[in-house]
Formats: C-alpha cells, sequence, structure tokens
C-alpha cells in the first residue's frame, strides 16, 4: 500500500508543475543577437502525443506524461498495461469529471 500511495504522489506532483505550464510556453525573444538580428522562438503543440504505461508504475507513468502534454495543448493517447489497467481507467475517469 506503501508503493502505491508514493507512486501516486510522486504523480502529483507532476500535475502541480504542469498547473504553471503556462509560463513555460511563452517562448523567448533575444534582441541583436547580431547586427540587425533579433532570434525568437515560439512553443507550438505536437498535435497528438502517445504514452505507453508499464505494469508496475500504473499510476506514476500516465500522471508523468498526460499532464504536461494535454496544458502544452497536444491530444493524449495513452495505452495502459494490460496487466495492470485499474489505475489508468480510474485516471481517466477524473479527466472526463473534469471536462477534459
Amino acid at each position: 500500500f506503501a508503493d502505491a500511495q508514493g507512486d501516486v504522489f510522486r504523480g502529483l506532483e507532476v500535475v502541480e508543475a504542469s498547473c504553471n505550464m503556462a509560463s513555460f510556453q511563452m517562448g523567448e525573444l533575444v534582441e541583436n543577437v547580431a547586427s540587425g538580428v533579433d532570434t525568437y522562438n515560439i512553443r507550438e503543440p505536437l498535435g497528438v502525443v502517445g504514452g505507453i504505461c508499464p505494469f508496475n508504475f500504473p499510476a506514476m507513468i500516465p500522471l508523468w506524461m498526460f499532464p504536461v502534454a494535454v496544458t502544452c495543448g497536444n491530444t493524449f493517447v495513452l495505452k495502459p498495461s494490460e496487466r495492470d489497467p485499474g489505475a489508468a481507467m480510474m485516471l481517466a475517469e477524473l479527466a472526463l469529471e473534469a471536462g477534459l
């Protein structure tokens, strides 16, 4: 039980960090890199992101992947382990309940 609890709490740390993802997505502008040259980068969603979950970390690995992918504007497809799909199903139900 303690391992499962730690699995969830380590995953929730990534969920909390993902709540601040908007500031990470802003991009950068560097002016006057050279004479009359400015550089910038724009961060854009990739589109569809997939994750494959192992059986030994059924909650932590999806929680590492899908909050970051979704808050960056991507669609996320999760393939849970066939040996332990329960945690992934619970996370999907919670995402649905949250309006995701």
